[in-house]
Order: C-alpha cells, then sequence, then structure tokens
C-alpha cells in the first residue's frame, strides 16, 4: 500500500498547542491562517472526491440502434395509425422524439443500410443498388474503402454487436466482423423465410462468419441476441444494432413447395387482433408482425433498464426505406398514409420514414421534430457524443442532428439529395424537386402544403425548378465522380 500523503506541519502544530492552553490574542493571526489553509485543504480535496465520482459519468452513451425492415411512415400507433399494436414503440416515442421529416439515403434496404452505417449517400458510397441476382456470400458489396460507425467507434473503447439483416456484402471482407463488429448473428441477404431462415432455398443464418442452424422467429432471435449482448456488456460502452427481417413481405423464393405465401408471425401476435393461426387475412397478419417487432422493442427496453443502463443509453427507431406499393402481389396491406407512392420510388412514401429517438435527459420527452433531416445524420450525432473526429479526408454526408432535435436549431441541410435508377429528386427546404426518368418532365411540390405530392408547380414556379435542377445535377456529378476514385 502507498504512503499516506504527507501535509505541511506548522497550521496543525499551532491548532495542537493552542488546544493545550487558553486562549491569546497572539496566537490568533497563526489559528486564522491555519484554519484557512484547511479549508482550502478540505475544498480540494472535496473536488477530487466529486471528479472522481463524476468519471464514470464521462462514459459516452450506449447506442442501440432498431432497424425495421419496409416499416411505413403511417405503420406504428404513435404515427397515426389507429389499427395496430404497437404500445412499446409508442411508449418510446413518449420518452423522446418523434422525427416527422426525416429521410433515408435510398428507398431500397441495401443503399439505404450502408448509407446509414457509413453516414455518406449511396450516390457518393458506391453502393447504389439492390444486389439481388447475385449470391450473397460472393457480394462485395458496399466497397472495402468505405468506413463503418464500428469501425469508427473502436477508438473510444466500444464494442459492437450486430443481429439481424445485414444485406451490404458477404463476400470475405465484407462480412460484419470484418468491417468493425465484435459479434454477428444474423442473415447475410435482404430478406429470408422467417422460420426456415431460407433465402432462394439456400440456408442463410450466420453466427460471425459460420454457417449455423437455429430454430425459432427470426424476430425473435435476433432479439434474444441483442438482449444477451446488452446483458453481457452493460460495464462497457456499446454499440448494438438490431436490423429486423420484419416486416419485409413474403418472398416466392424462400417458400418451399406447398407453403402458404402469407405474412409469417407467432399465433400469439394474431390473437391481439382476434384471429387464430388459419387466418388469411393478409391485413391482419401484416398488423400482427408490426406487434411482433413492436414486442421485441419493448424486449429490449426491458432489457436497457434491468441492467440500469437507461440514462446512459441512446435508443433510435427507424425503418430502412417506405413500405412497398408494388402492384399485383395481394400484400400491399402496409400504411406510408399520408404519403405518396411507397419503397423503390423517390415519392415521399418510399424515402421519409418513421423514426423515434430517446436519449434521456438530452433530448425532450414527447416531443416532435419537424425538420428535413437524414437517417445518414446518426453516424455524426454517435461520433459527436463518442467524442471521435469525423474523417478530414472524406465527406460525410451526414451532419450531427443534436441540436436540432432538442430544438435548438433548424435543419442543418442545405438540401438533401437522392438518386435511385432512373429516379433523382432533391428536397431544399420545403420544395421537392422530383423526375422519374429522363424522358419524363420534372415534377415540383410544396412540402409544407402538400405533403401527399399531388400538386405540381413546376410549370408556376419556373425559376425555383431551373434553381433546383442546376443544384441537383451539380451534385450528383461531384457524388458520381468520388464514387469512381
Amino acid at each position: 500500500m502507498a504512503n499516506p500523503p504527507v501535509f505541511p506541519r506548522p497550521g496543525f502544530d499551532c491548532l495542537l498547542s493552542f488546544s493545550k492552553r487558553d486562549n491569546h490574542p497572539a496566537d490568533l493571526p497563526m489559528i486564522t491562517k491555519s484554519f484557512q489553509y484547511l479549508r482550502t485543504i478540505a475544498a480540494l480535496f472535496a473536488l477530487s472526491i466529486v471528479a472522481l465520482l463524476n468519471a464514470g459519468d464521462k462514459r459516452p452513451p450506449n447506442w442501440v440502434i432498431l432497424f425495421a425492415d419496409n416499416v411505413g411512415y403511417g405503420d406504428l400507433g404513435c404515427y397515426g395509425n389507429r389499427s395496430v399494436k404497437t404500445p412499446n414503440i409508442d411508449r418510446l416515442a413518449n420518452e423522446g422524439v418523434r422525427c416527422m421529416d426525416i429521410y433515408v439515403g435510398s428507398p431500397s434496404c441495401m443503399p439505404s443500410r450502408g448509407a446509414l452505417l457509413t453516414g455518406r449517400s449511396p450516390v457518393r458510397n458506391g453502393l447504389n443498388e439492390q444486389l439481388w441476382k447475385n449470391v450473397s456470400e460472393e457480394q462485395i458489396g458496399l466497397p472495402h474503402r468505405e468506413k463503418l460507425l464500428p469501425q469508427y467507434l473502436k477508438a473510444a473503447g466500444y464494442i459492437s454487436g450486430c443481429f439481424g439483416k445485414w444485406n451490404i456484402g458477404f463476400a470475405p471482407g465484407s462480412r460484419p466482423t470484418e468491417r468493425g463488429f465484435d459479434e454477428f448473428f444474423g442473415h447475410a441477404s435482404g430478406n429470408i423465410d422467417y422460420y426456415s431462415h431460407l433465402y432462394d432455398l439456400r440456408p442463410d443464418l450466420y453466427r460471425g462468419t459460420n454457417s449455423v442452424e437455429v430454430e425459432g422467429y427470426s424476430t425473435d432471435l435476433f432479439t434474444d441476441a441483442a438482449c444477451d449482448f446488452i446483458k453481457r456488456n452493460k460495464n462497457k460502452p456499446f454499440f448494438c444494432y438490431l436490423p429486423f427481417n420484419a416486416a419485409h413481405y413474403p418472398n416466392k423464393r424462400n417458400k418451399r413447395p406447398g407453403q402458404n405465401f402469407d405474412w409469417q408471425v407467432p399465433d400469439k401476435y394474431l390473437k391481439l387482433y382476434g384471429s387464430a393461426a388459419t387466418e388469411r387475412d393478409q391485413k391482419k397478419r401484416y398488423l400482427a408482425v408490426l406487434s411482433s417487432i413492436d414486442d421485441s422493442v419493448g424486449r429490449i427496453l426491458k432489457t436497457i433498464d434491468d441492467s440500469k443502463l437507461r440514462e446512459q443509453t441512446v435508443v433510435v427507431f427507424l425503418s430502412d426505406n417506405g413500405a412497398f406499393m408494388l402492384p399485383g402481389r395481394g400484400l400491399e396491406v402496409a400504411s406510408n398514409y399520408p404519403l405518396r407512392g411507397g419503397g423503390v420510388t423517390l415519392w415521399e412514401g418510399g424515402i421519409r420514414v418513421p423514426c423515434i429517438i430517446r436519449w434521456p435527459d438530452r433530448i425532450p420527452a414527447n416531443s416532435t421534430c419537424a425538420e428535413p433531416l437524414s437517417a445518414m445524420d446518426i453516424l455524426p450525432m454517435v461520433l459527436k457524443a463518442a467524442n471521435v473526429a469525423l474523417p478530414e479526408k472524406t465527406i460525410v454526408d451526414g451532419i450531427d442532428p443534436t441540436e436540432v432535435l432538442v430544438g435548438e436549431k433548424a435543419s442543418p441541410h442545405s438540401a438533401l439529395f437522392f438518386e435511385w435508377g432512373k429516379e433523382i429528386a432533391i428536397r431544399k427546404r420545403n420544395w421537392k424537386l422530383i423526375r422519374r426518368t429522363s424522358n419524363d418532365a420534372w415534377e415540383l411540390y410544396d412540402l409544407s402544403s402538400d405533403i401527399t405530392e399531388t400538386r405540381n408547380l413546376a410549370a408556376r414556379f419556373p425559376s425555383i425548378k431551373e434553381r433546383l435542377e442546376q443544384e441537383l445535377t451539380n451534385w450528383l456529378k461531384n457524388a458520381r465522380e468520388e464514387a469512381k476514385e
């Protein structure tokens, strides 16, 4: 044991001698100085104790990102849906902020996920397509030059886990544990059968880089793994990324002969809507799928609370793109209300998504944010909170939105830009300019009064159309050039 500190003696000697004799006026100056000295020492000691106690408070926050698949803007109770039962997600909204005007980087899941994890537009980061025609294990997907959020967080001592849908490349060098995550349990492809875990009738479930067979409903399995990760790492800063497979629509390519082509969900969630396992109403089955996601959110929140991490943990819930509204499949039962269109389009229904952020003691509870933001803003927000610097030589399209979310500033974005297939669009303040193909005419909408994109104002405001067209053209040119480097 180290020797205790040795204090200077004069003041203490004086006090000891003073206590052994009667008061004497000549001793008072020395006594006064001694008391002042003691008060200074006591104050410094107290400050040291406070500093030690506050040292634990300087630990950066934990982050849990719950990334739903194809959940629409109008699918949740807290976004106005009166048919669905999502009490846990609604509670999360009551305890945090609902983002009413936040966009993903793409209307399709693969580039949307790449944009979230890099903070960079799909046009810029080199992954701006859905590589569904290729075997997942052969896809490089997101170029290896791109740095992912968990790779940045290692500098701040974070441990990171990914549990669920990966879908940004699974060739050697592209897998989660090769791109910054310490743990991975999930699937490589864009969707799997919820029970058999097949994609294109091939097994698609991995732990790390190894193929595994585990029985169970995929949403429950991924939630189990995420809860276990939180419990095991409660004493260190962690980043838990839970990209659900739900509520992706059933894919015929994943079905064995004779298997029902239904939204898949355990019976207990169908019972919430008065239905049995034999229910063929796809709307009811879809609502039950949303309730199964909600139940998983509740389990995550309970695990955080039981681990006494509520005040230290930021929880983000959002969707990777809008619900799909593709005709002819009989599965168009989700809701992007009141937005136009859906997944794989650049209408608002394809790129504006539900997003809730709970940050205790930082973001006011039961609040809303109507400023235009981007899912790409999450990366710089996380890094700022972790005191990790953004790269100096790499353009990050996201901008830390924390001051916007607490109501202190307006949107940090002068404009938001999109490209998907032949479609291109720009959102600048209240204006949205969109063109479906190079042969189509430009359409201009004032989203402040026309969120449904039904009144084309391009002919009425040609100068606004031209300015936005030029800004979009210039941005796309520069971003595409960077993607080639």
